[in-house]
């Protein structure tokens, strides 16, 4: 009865629950430090600061906050898929404490969502070999929860709904490929993960045109007319969804994406300012604002000028940086290496980890089962190539994969792990043409879970291919 019970799911599904108790829930509070970005959820959703007195330096940066007051709704609005998740934490939080909100609720509901599918990807994935569920269970555990991602859970950053819709959607997609009969809701939460990813930050939104070409391969997967259907219109909504959500981004927050592109971007260590401002189609009186960033206060022009506004914001798109860069192929190439160099690291280093309270210095990180992202920091090349070879590597893999497989289930399942390291090119690539150099790190997370989801994919299969030999099982199967 009991190694009927003893599965690697659910002995993994039970690791799972006491690490994220201990890292998230115990004693110590540890979260990440607002850096800003905070108000756009606070000001949409009714929640503001908890003392209102606090200095700018205990308030940003610094110090992580458990405790958020309840304020009014739609004090502004920012359109974002995690408003759904913040929402129905702070209604569960206000039935217990009508004073504040914890934000450990919300830490809470990541951590189902986490656990969920890290719990369906080994379930479905964890194939005929032990050793190789083992494996697949093991490396889910020590990367995915680290406290590198799992901080980001006790707090109002975007980042940790990407990570968990991503993962849902890849879970969700792989387990309609390995179910005899594909079910309709299976489907459907595919897609509706899928949907969630892409609204989850409006830098996600291109992504979704991926995945709706993927869902007219699933509609495929059964030849029922109501099946097929159904893939079509849920493939149509994403593609419809993902450009909504661009054009829906408020015409401010363009501005800035725009402003930090060009002047931190393009022009940042430019070798001809002017040269470049021309070819860009913008007036050669803006070279005094190249290596600036929006925020700063120093600006010979001030970044709300009315003037930017005819000689600048209105004469820009991010169209025509990328046309820039296709004609300047090796100003782009500059620019990868740059993110290379910063964007391997899943955490910000600047945002503390503690509360004040706790009587850390400040800007204190909890290093708590760190092992995957201090040893990522720390040993893995930052460079350009080594980023490149990983993906030559991974996507040589898959194509030999489905290559070698007649199976429609099975080649749409290598097709959806394509697809992961297509949106991890497209979400390297995505922070560069839409936000310049301004918090690489922090931009480019998304690019750091779909690594870290290659790396285990390919470790995984690696694991595989050696049991099968050494107990001559069948080939290989991507599962």
């Amino acid at each position: 009865m009991v190694k009927k019970w003893l599965t690697v799911e659910r002995v993994f599904l039970l690791a799972a629950i006491i690490a994220v108790i201990a890292l998230l829930f115990g004693r110590t509070f540890v979260g990440v430090a607002d850096n800003g970005d905070f108000l756009r959820i606070m000001g949409s959703i009714g929640l503001n600061y908890y003392d209102a007195n606090e200095t700018y330096e205990d308030r940003f940066f610094r110090f992580a906050h458990a405790n958020f007051a309840y304020d009014e709704f739609f004090r502004g609005f920012y359109l974002t898929s995690q408003l759904i998740l913040v929402a129905l934490a702070r209604g569960i939080a206000k039935l217990f404490n009508g004073e504040a909100f914890d934000v450990r609720v919300l830490g809470a509901i990541y951590a189902i969502l986490l656990i969920a599918a890290s719990y369906l990807l080994i379930k479905f994935n964890k194939t005929k070999s032990v050793v190789t569920g083992i494996a697949l269970a093991a490396l889910i555990l020590f990367v995915f929860f680290d406290i590198a991602y799992l901080a980001y859970f006790n707090s109002l950053y975007g980042e940790p709904a990407s990570l968990v819709f991503l993962l849902l959607t890849l879970a969700f997609g792989l387990m309609l490929t390995k179910q005899t009969e594909p079910k309709r809701a299976v489907l459907v939460l595919f897609f509706v993960s899928a949907l969630l990813l892409v609204c989850s930050k409006t830098q996600n939104a291109p992504v979704g045109v991926g995945f709706a070409l993927l869902g007219l391969r699933y509609a495929t997967l059964k030849r029922e007319k109501a099946w097929r259907r159904l893939g079509l219109s849920l493939s149509a909504v994403t593609l419809i969804v993902s450009a909504a959500m661009y054009i829906a981004a408020p015409k401010d927050f363009k501005n800035i994406n725009m402003y930090q592109t060009v002047f931190f971007g393009v022009l940042k260590d430019s070798p001809d300012v002017e040269g470049d401002l021309k070819e860009l189609g913008l007036p050669g009186h803006l070279s005094v604002l190249a290596g600036t960033n929006y925020f700063q206060t120093d600006t010979a022009i001030k970044q709300n000028d009315p003037s930017l506004t005819a000689d600048f914001y209105d004469r820009i798109s991010h169209g025509d940086v990328l046309w820039f860069y296709l004609k300047n192929p090796g100003r782009l190439i500059h620019n990868m290496e740059y993110a290379a160099e910063n964007g391997m690291m899943i955490r910000p280093y600047y945002l503390g980890s503690y509360e004040k309270g706790e009587g850390k210095p400040p800007g204190a990180l909890s290093f708590q089962y760190s092992g995957w992202s201090e040893f990522k920091k720390g040993a893995l090349p930052h460079q350009l190539w080594f980023i490149a070879v990983v993906f030559l590597v991974y996507f040589a893999a898959a194509a030999w994969e489905w290559l070698r497989s007649a199976d429609r289930k099975r080649r749409a399942g290598v097709e959806l792990l394509i697809l992961l390291g297509l949106t991890g090119v497209f979400s390297f690539l995505i922070p560069i043409v839409g936000d310049g150099q301004a918090d690489m790190g922090k931009h480019l997370f998304l690019f750091n879970a779909i690594f870290d989801m290659m790396l285990v994919t390919g470790a995984v299969w690696i694991v595989y291919g050696i049991c099968s030999r050494i107990g001559r099982r069948e080939p290989y199967k991507l599962r």
